[in-house]
C-alpha cells in the first residue's frame, strides 16, 4: 500500500473524531496533507536531478551568508505556548500509540519511495535534493516539535514521535534524515524555549507553506570538542551581545535563514537566535566524512551583533543542557534506523551469496556475526525508546540519553563495520549502500547538535 492510501477518511483533516480528540494528535493533519499532494506523483524517483554542488574541497565557498527573509517582529497575535509533558500509562510499554504508528507508517514509505533512491546522488554532491525537502515540508516535519496554540501540530511534547520519525527517516538515508529534519530542531528549540516575542516571530514560518532553512549549531571544529566548554563567545555590549566564534557541522549553511548559535555566555553556554542577514556573519563548505548529503558547512561569526532578545532560553545552563540532550537522543534514533538498515541488506544478502554450493549465511561465522548485529540493534533502540518516553513526559532522562548515545556510538560503528565485513570485497564499493551507511554511522559519536527531538 502506498502512503498516499494509508490513511482513513473520516472527521476534520481525514481524522475520526477519537483521533482529532487524542491530545498527542502528532502529525496525521500534515500526514492528510501530503496525501491530498500531487507531489509523489510528480516526483520521478529514480530521475537523476541537477544540484548545485557543494566544492569537495575545504575551501570550495566562503562567502557571506544569503540575507534570507525578514522576520516579522509583529508575528501572531496569539499567547505563548509550551507543549505539555506527555501522559503516562502507568505501565513500562514502548509501543507507539495508534497516531504514533499511522505516522511512522506513512514517514516510511517516503523514507522507502524517495530517500532511499535519492541517498547515492546526494552522498556524491553533498546536497540534498529538492523533491525530499518539499515531502518532508509537506508531510509537517518542521512543525512536529510546534506547539498546536502556535499553529502547530502538538498538544504534548513530541520527543517520543520525534525519535521514530528520526529513525525511520534514517533507514532511507541518515544525509538525507538530517537534511530535512534540521529546520525542526530549530523550531522545537524555540517551541521549548523562546519566549512569547520569540515564538511570535519565528514559529509561524515553520509552519506555513514556505519553511526557512535552519540550524542548530552547537559543534566547532576543536581537537576534542565538549559542548559544554565552547570556544565561541558572547560578550553582552548595551542592551544586547556580540558573538564571535566558528561552528561546525551546520546543515545547508549557505542557504540557511536562522540560526540557533550555542556560545559561552558570562562562563557558562547558551543559545542564541541569529538571522542570516545579520553583519559579520561567514558561511564556508565544509564536506564531511559522512551524513553529506546534509550539506554541511562552517559558519564564521565576527564581532555578530544581536539584540537582547536574542537569547533563547535562560543563562544558567539548564535550557541548553536539555538542549544537548535531546540532540543526542536524535543521533541515538538516527543510528538505529542507519543500524537497521544495515541489518536489512546483509541478511538478504547473505542469504543470497553462494559460497561452495550453498549461501553463505549457513556458516556459523557469517550466521553469529548476523545474530550480534540484531541484538545490539535491539539494545540500541530499547535504551533510545525508553530516553525519548521520560523526555516527552517531562522526566530526567539524563541517565537514559547517556547509556543510549554510549551504547550507539560504539555498537553503531560496530554495524557498519561487520556490514562491510560481511560484504567482502562488496562492501568496500559504492555500488552497494553499506559502505555509506558505515561512514554516516561513524557520526554518531562526534556531532553535537544539528537535530533535536
Amino acid at each position: 500500500m502506498s502512503f498516499m492510501s494509508s490513511l482513513r477518511p473520516g472527521g476534520r483533516h481525514g481524522l475520526s473524531s477519537r483521533e482529532t480528540r487524542d491530545p498527542i494528535g502528532l502529525a496525521v493533519a500534515a500526514v492528510n496533507r501530503l496525501a491530498q499532494s500531487d507531489l509523489i506523483d510528480r516526483v520521478g524517483l529514480r530521475k537523476q536531478t541537477e544540484h548545485a554542488v557543494y566544492s569537495t574541497t575545504r575551501n570550495g565557498f566562503r562567502a557571506a551568508t544569503a540575507a534570507g527573509r525578514t522576520f516579522a517582529r509583529a508575528g501572531r497575535r496569539t499567547s505563548g505556548a509550551r507543549p505539555a509533558p506527555a501522559a503516562t500509562r502507568g505501565v513500562f510499554d514502548l509501543t507507539p500509540t495508534e497516531d504514533e504508528q499511522m505516522l511512522l507508517d506513512v514517514v516510511k514509505e517516503l523514507s522507502a519511495e524517495l530517500l532511499r533512491p535519492a541517498a547515492a546522488e546526494a552522498d556524491d554532491v553533498c546536497t540534498a535534493p529538492a523533491e525530499v525537502l518539499a515531502a518532508a515540508q509537506e508531510l509537517g516535519l518542521p512543525g512536529l516539535g510546534v506547539p498546536e496554540a502556535l499553529g502547530g501540530i502538538m498538544e504534548e511534547r513530541s520527543a517520543m514521535a520525534g525519535t521514530l520519525v528520526a529513525e525511520a527517516l534514517a533507514h532511507g538515508d541518515m544525509g538525507l534524515a538530517v537534511a530535512t529534519l534540521a529546520p525542526g530542531a530549530v523550531a522545537t528549540a524555540i517551541g521549548l524555549w523562546g519566549t512569547e516575542a520569540q515564538q511570535q516571530t519565528y514559529l509561524p514560518a515553520f509552519t506555513g507553506t514556505d519553511v526557512p532553512a535552519a540550524a542548530l549549531t552547537i559543534a566547532e571544529p576543536t581537537v576534542l570538542f565538549d559542548p559544554f566548554t565552547l570556544s565561541t563567545t558572547a560578550l553582552r555590549d548595551g542592551d544586547g551581545f556580540v558573538l564571535d566564534g566558528v561552528k561546525s557541522a551546520v546543515v545547508r549553511g549557505a542557504e540557511a535563514e536562522l540560526f540557533v548559535v550555542a556560545a559561552q555566555l558570562d562562563g557558562t553556554p547558551a543559545l542564541f537566535l541569529v538571522e542570516s542577514g545579520a553583519e559579520g556573519l561567514e558561511v564556508e563548505a565544509d564536506p564531511s566524512m559522512g551524513v553529506r548529503a546534509a550539506g554541511l558547512a562552517r559558519l564564521h561569526l565576527t564581532g555578530v551583533r544581536v539584540g537582547a532578545d536574542a537569547l533563547l532560553g535562560d543563562s544558567d545552563g539548564r535550557a541548553y543542557r536539555e538542549c544537548v540532550r535531546l540532540s543526542r537522543l536524535a543521533w541515538c534514533a538516527l543510528a538505529v534506523g542507519t543500524g537497521q538498515a544495515v541489518l536489512d541488506y546483509v541478511k538478504e544478502y547473505v542469504n543470497e551469496r553462494q559460497a561452495f554450493g550453498e549461501p553463505i549465511s549457513h556458516r556459523q561465522s557469517v550466521a553469529f556475526m548476523v545474530a550480534d548485529m540484531a541484538i545490539e540493534l535491539q539494545a540500541m533502540r530499547l535504551l533510545t525508546w525508553k530516553a525519548a518516553s521520560r523526555a516527552a513526559r517531562g522526566q530526567d532522562f539524563a541517565r537514559e540519553v547517556g547509556l543510549a548515545r554510549q551504547l550507539c556510538t560504539e555498537k553503531g560503528m560496530r554495524i557498519g563495520l561487520d556490514g562491510v565485513q560481511l560484504l567482502g570485497g562488496h562492501g568496500f564499493v559504492k555500488e552497494h549502500p553499506v559502505e555509506r551507511w558505515y561512514r554516516d554511522l561513524r557520526a554518531v559519536g562526534v556531532m553535537e547538535g544539528v537535530v533535536m527531538v
